[in-house]
């Protein structure tokens, strides 16, 4: 089939060589717009437009598709399917069947569950056991389209969602892959997603990952492998600055710490949370690069009794309680 390729970071780009590598002709590639990233400001092409060039495949990069001319040189290519991988421009419905075979979305969950822009980042933190991948049709609603084809994912003990989303990828690429080659073929049936079982999983911003030391250190932990390496994990020192947080480990035998309270050693930084205690792997205090928390303990020397996090304004009320 002729397709057209949509697909904007760097989770995209192993879809995109398993295209090329197929019996399939990737005519052109759909992707954001050159972007201003690092200290520097660099304007810098999407890794899916980069993997495109290198190839010689045409790049088109709209800020959006609604614009006539836009949806006139889509149809122009006349491909008969539109793979989509993270593209993160919202296809409008004059599009939306101008391929003959639609656009097909690979999504990194297994269809309803965790429908959104951060699928495996929620299934991180809410402790799934088991995730995967979906290829589907995109009609107008939000990851709603009859379901094309499907595979699981076991989700590790100890997996960031970086590390996630790295598996998936490559998984979902065969996926993706097959998906088209059955389309093409005619033996392929789209099963209506099913109304019960369906979960969201909206976009993560900062507030978001912000550790909650009051929960439980079960829950701590999910949230910064949740949050790693996007949008980041972090807390705040006493005077107000950022520490961001890399991957935890549950300390539960450790119950003498109250939630946010740190203790240093020369070995070990451990901080209390609502039930036990975790230790902190790396921290990157504000503008300094990444270390081991045992490091910065050793230059910033926090005081004994030190406690972290200040109160977020979702933080349970302790009015009325005892003290």
């Amino acid at each position: 089939m002729r397709l057209l390729f949509a697909g904007s970071p760097a989770p995209a780009v192993p879809s995109l060589e398993a295209l090329l590598a197929s019996r399939h002709e990737v005519a052109a590639v759909l992707t954001r717009p050159d972007a201003r990233v690092g200290r520097g400001r660099t304007l810098t092409p999407s890794p899916v437009a980069a993997a495109a060039r290198a190839h010689g495949i045409p790049v088109l990069t709209p800020r959006t598709l609604r614009d006539a001319d836009v949806q006139a040189e889509i149809a122009a290519l006349e491909v008969d399917a539109a793979p989509v991988v993270a593209y993160g421009v919202l296809v409008p419905p004059a599009l939306l069947d101008v391929p003959r075979h639609g656009w097909v979305n690979l999504h990194f969950s297994v269809l309803p569950a965790w429908r959104g822009a951060a699928p495996v980042q929620h299934a991180v933190m809410a402790g799934d056991e088991v995730t995967g991948a979906s290829t589907f049709r995109l009609e107008e609603g939000l990851d709603t389209g009859p379901v094309l084809g499907t595979l699981t994912e076991v989700v590790r003990p100890r997996d960031t969602s970086g590390e996630l989303l790295g598996r998936l990828a490559v998984a979902g690429a065969d996926l993706l892959v097959r998906t088209l080659d059955a389309l093409e073929d005619g033996v392929l049936v789209p099963v209506p997603q099913p109304a019960e079982g369906v979960s969201h999983a909206p976009k993560l911003g900062p507030e978001d990952a912000r550790v909650r030391w009051w929960q439980p250190a079960h829950v701590v932990d999910r949230r910064v492998r949740g949050c790693t390496p996007a949008p980041g994990a972090w807390t705040t020192l006493p005077d107000g600055a950022r520490l961001g947080l890399g991957p935890v480990v549950p300390v539960p035998e450790v119950a003498d710490l109250a939630p946010g309270e740190l203790r240093a050693t020369k070995q070990e930084v451990l901080v209390g949370t609502g039930s036990g205690a975790v230790r902190l792997g790396e921290v990157v205090p504000t503008g300094r690069r990444p270390m081991a928390a045992a490091d910065w303990a050793r230059g910033a020397r926090p005081a004994p009794g030190t406690v972290l996090g200040g109160t977020p304004d979702d933080a349970p009320s302790t009015a009325g309680v005892p003290s």
